[in-house]
């Protein structure tokens, strides 16, 4: 899972956003990074992240362990935890979020559930999150395009 997506290629180069591979893990591992605690990683603890997995439970839980260890070294204090969704809305292949469908709607996309079915889960992650009215949303439509919806 080290692939990025064409619409972070202006900043994965030297990693210093949060690519969306990484924030797909952090809601899988249940970890609120910051910004702030990102830059003070070194470029290797961020390919680090990058590379680790974290898709079943024991990765989950051994990235949670690595990445609150590093943070504390870092800032004397461990990050923020949230709640890891049992059934989350990029794993639903039936639905889409009605904020990405509405998003959808609002840049001239008509996606269908047909469309959605065929995204990966991390795919689905990026355009929810990219729908979101809290998150710089001037990727959703680059997002579109390079998934095919349009």
């Amino acid at each position: 899972m080290n692939n990025f997506f064409k619409f972070e290629a202006d900043f994965v180069n030297d990693l210093r956003c949060i690519p969306m591979q990484v924030r797909f893990k952090l809601d899988n591992c249940g970890v609120k990074l910051k910004l702030s605690h990102w830059h003070q990683f070194t470029e290797q603890e961020r390919q680090n992240l990058v590379e680790m997995p974290c898709v079943s439970g024991g990765e989950c839980q051994n990235y949670r362990e690595f990445l609150q260890n590093l943070i504390i070294d870092k800032t004397g204090t461990a990050a923020s935890e949230l709640p890891v969704e049992d059934n989350p809305p990029w794993m639903n292949e039936k639905e889409i979020p009605d904020i990405t469908q509405i998003k959808a709607v609002e840049c001239g996309v008509n996606m269908t559930v047909e469309q959605w079915k065929k995204l990966t889960p991390l795919q689905r992650f990026a355009l929810i999150k990219l729908s979101r009215p809290s998150h710089e949303n001037k990727n959703f439509y680059p997002a579109v395009e390079e998934f095919g919806l349009v």
